[in-house]
């Protein structure tokens, strides 16, 4: 990929640009527009200016987001660009956030861990606990599935998350084990 352009998750070149301005009051809307465009994976180039790649799905979460911004009594727009210089740099802020968000569900992992080193060491395997970690796999992988959707360009710690998830699915399996042999159904 060259430093001039970017290539988005559906292969369209580019980026997708909002600017964007809503009242001051209530905060309440500025906060809402700023949770939507991190949820989308989009990135801040400066105050009210994020941009995402060009992509069906990101020109349709931004058409979304721009008509709340127009319903807020704010004003909004969306820009299709190619950057000619800086183009590296707008990469860099993508996978800066994503690999804030894969650095989140590691520590996740971590705690995964440390709960079920927690069952062990008290000796509770129980059919409760065994379905309360599934649960939180469950969470995990769900939150990793939408960060890897926002990943349109395999972020540095990618990789390494989905080894630590695929890590945690081998411990609860462990433990899932553990369980079944204390209620006799292991033999």
């Amino acid at each position: 990929m060259s430093e001039e352009s970017a290539e988005g998750p559906s292969g369209a070149a580019g980026w997708l640009v909002l600017v964007y301005r809503v009242p001051a009051e209530p905060t309440r809307h500025r906060s809402t527009v700023w949770r939507r465009l991190k949820s989308m994976g989009a990135v801040y180039l400066q105050n009210s200016v994020a941009a995402m790649p060009a992509g069906k799905s990101s020109e349709h979460a931004l058409r979304k987001l721009r008509r709340e911004i127009v319903e807020m009594e704010g004003t909004a727009w969306i820009l299709r660009a190619d950057a000619l210089v800086g183009g590296a740099e707008i990469q860099g802020l993508f996978q800066q956030a994503r690999d804030a968000e894969y650095e989140e569900i590691l520590d996740k992992c971590a705690d995964f861990h440390a709960g079920l080193e927690k069952e062990y060491a008290a000796a509770h395997f129980t059919y409760g606990e065994l379905e309360e970690n599934e649960v939180e796999l469950v969470k995990l992988r769900g939150w990793m599935e939408k960060v890897r959707a926002r990943d349109a360009f395999g972020a540095p710690l990618r990789q390494k998350t989905e080894e630590a998830l695929s890590a945690c699915a081998e411990a609860l399996e462990a433990y899932a084990g553990r369980v079944y042999e204390e209620d006799g159904e292991g033999a």
